[in-house]
């Protein structure tokens, strides 16, 4: 069984109230990749320039993510996003969004990719989403993020899109603007009546929110005394989400193993904000994110002895 992932490989430029980095390898493919990594093989899908070198290429190997699939554009310059993030960490300004090959990016999968088991169309052009999951006919688990450019500008793709997928994976504010819906609950409900089962509403430091039609289920973020950076953390949590059911093939994917699964990608997403970029996930071992998950579990149970109210 193998997770495929098509989606920007990029350098970053960050600045945070703790720091920050010129350059550092980034992209919604590669986090995503990184998180993934624990529960099954992935194979990426993304273009890059010659300034792609093989100490980025050495970040995701030592993941044992395969890297068949990155498209090397001769001259080209891979993706570059610059940004600096406000002093509570809650909003962030871009300085800086250089597309380079990802501008005329046409997704190339092998026959490994197109076989997948899972799949995980990340932020790119609802139209190119539509394209490589076509292409994947045999996944029976597809994830979808976007975000609110194609939500403006190609509004009809995205709702193509995401009619043809099992799991959205979007912020609160951005389901609330797909659907004109007062909040995320509603706007879930909404979105669920379209075809996917499950729609996951991330809320950044919050936490994120599971809506089925089996129910609602919510987990907080992880109680972090310091985030030093929070770039790609929504996409190592969906990689941790997204992975943990692809290590489930002979399970049922519900509500109970979305559950399950919600909390692996929080404690993933934890971890990721407490360096810059990659860095921390990068040589974040196994024993490391069971144990986040068991404090996750600690944490949210309760004493569920019944009480006799006052009438």
């Amino acid at each position: 069984m193998s997770l495929t992932v098509v989606g920007s490989i990029a350098f970053d430029a960050v600045r945070t109230p703790f720091g920050e980095r010129e350059r550092m390898l980034g992209g919604a493919a590669v986090h995503f990749s990184l998180g993934a990594s624990f529960f099954d093989e992935i194979r990426v899908v993304g273009p890059v320039g010659d300034d792609f070198g093989e100490a980025e290429y050495a970040v995701l190997h030592g993941r044992g993510i395969n890297t068949d699939d990155i498209e090397h554009v001769p001259g080209g310059k891979t993706f570059f996003w610059s940004g600096v993030y406000s002093e509570d960490l809650n909003s962030r300004e871009t300085l800086a969004t250089d597309l380079n090959v990802f501008e005329t990016f046409e997704p190339k999968l092998s026959d490994a990719s197109r076989a997948c088991d899972v799949l995980f169309l990340a932020n790119i052009v609802p139209d190119l989403q539509i394209g490589v999951r076509e292409q994947c006919e045999k996944a029976r688990f597809v994830a979808l993020d976007s975000m609110d450019l194609w939500i403006n500008i190609a509004r009809e793709s995205l709702d193509r899109a995401i009619s043809m997928v099992d799991c959205v994976i979007l912020n609160d504010e951005e389901l609330e603007q797909l659907t004109g819906k007062p909040n995320a609950l509603t706007a879930a409900r909404e979105v669920l009546s379209w075809g996917p089962t499950a729609v996951v509403a991330k809320q950044g430091k919050y936490g994120a929110a599971l809506i089925t039609q089996e129910g609602f289920f919510a987990l907080p973020a992880f109680p972090m005394e310091a985030v030093v950076d929070p770039t790609g953390a929504g996409d190592s949590f969906a990689g941790g989400f997204v992975g943990y059911v692809a290590a489930h093939p002979d399970e049922e994917v519900d509500h109970a193993l979305l559950c399950r699964a919600m909390a692996y990608g929080t404690a993933i997403a934890s971890y990721n904000v407490q360096e810059f970029g990659t860095e921390r996930v990068a040589r974040l071992e196994p024993y490391e994110v069971s144990a986040r998950v068991a404090d996750l579990q600690r944490m949210t149970r309760f004493d569920d002895t019944p009480l006799a109210l006052r009438a």
